[in-house]
């Protein structure tokens, strides 16, 4: 993608943030720590927090390296990326400290990059973890251009959570992630994502499969309403 059109779809993200913007939510499965093995990846596309209209999928490996790359294979090879005006992803990791270098994601796929956190990030002690980590360094620079934490308040009665935010300004993204906290302090891509990317068995390859057809059936069910497929699911 030229520089010229990755501006032109910040732009008109950033203007326009509408109840019904089009948001991928993406979150990984249950893993076991420092297995090494594969874990399922799901990315839901919402229309603001209320209606789920499409899904994705792809696997990371625990601790791995893989997870900006593959997440960018999983965006734009998918038919709804014309349609995304933001990426929602639950932490700057994913299967454990495979980490998602966000402003490399947001520069390959035209799209802005939130990442969202319930708790702030405690960067020592990170940092202290990726010493046991091959790539330390590669990993710890990742993590650090994702940029400034931005504390959000999305429901009066609940504390705060954070993001970090890539080709939005910190204003744009507390709009997009408190349009989108309709169930919870959590937005609704997150927590739909979480729930989804939770129920896949990994270590049953065919019930995996089958509930990711299952998945991707009822987003094409006609009968489906946008408010009540999640109902069905």
């Amino acid at each position: 993608m030229s520089t010229s059109k990755l501006q032109s779809k910040e732009t008109v993200s950033i203007r326009e943030i509408k109840p019904e913007i089009r948001v991928l939510g993406v979150d990984d499965g249950v893993f076991a720590p420092h297995s090494k093995q594969m874990v399922d990846v799901v990315g839901v596309v919402f229309r603001g927090g209320y209606w789920l209209d499409g899904f994705m999928h792809a696997q990371v490996r625990v601790d791995g390296v893989d997870a900006t790359e593959k997440l960018t294979q999983m965006i734009t090879n998918s038919p709804h990326h014309r349609q995304l005006r933001v990426i929602m992803l639950n932490g700057v990791t994913l299967a454990g400290f495979n980490v998602i270098d966000i402003a490399e994601l947001h520069q390959k796929t035209g799209l802005p990059v939130i990442a969202v956190t319930r708790d702030k990030p405690d960067f020592r002690e990170i940092r202290k973890a990726l010493q046991h980590l091959p790539q330390t360094e590669e990993r710890w620079t990742a993590m650090k251009k994702a940029g400034k934490i931005i504390t959000v308040l999305t429901r009066g009665d609940e504390g705060p959570i954070y993001a970090h935010a890539v080709g939005v300004s910190a204003e744009a993204a507390k709009r997009i992630i408190q349009n989108t906290a309709t169930r919870s302090n959590i937005p609704e891509p997150l927590r739909v994502a979480h729930i989804i990317a939770s129920g896949l068995k990994q270590r049953q390859g065919s019930a995996s499969t089958l509930t990711i057809r299952r998945v991707r059936k009822a987003l094409k069910d006609p009968r489906l309403t946008k408010r009540n497929r999640l109902q069905k699911m």
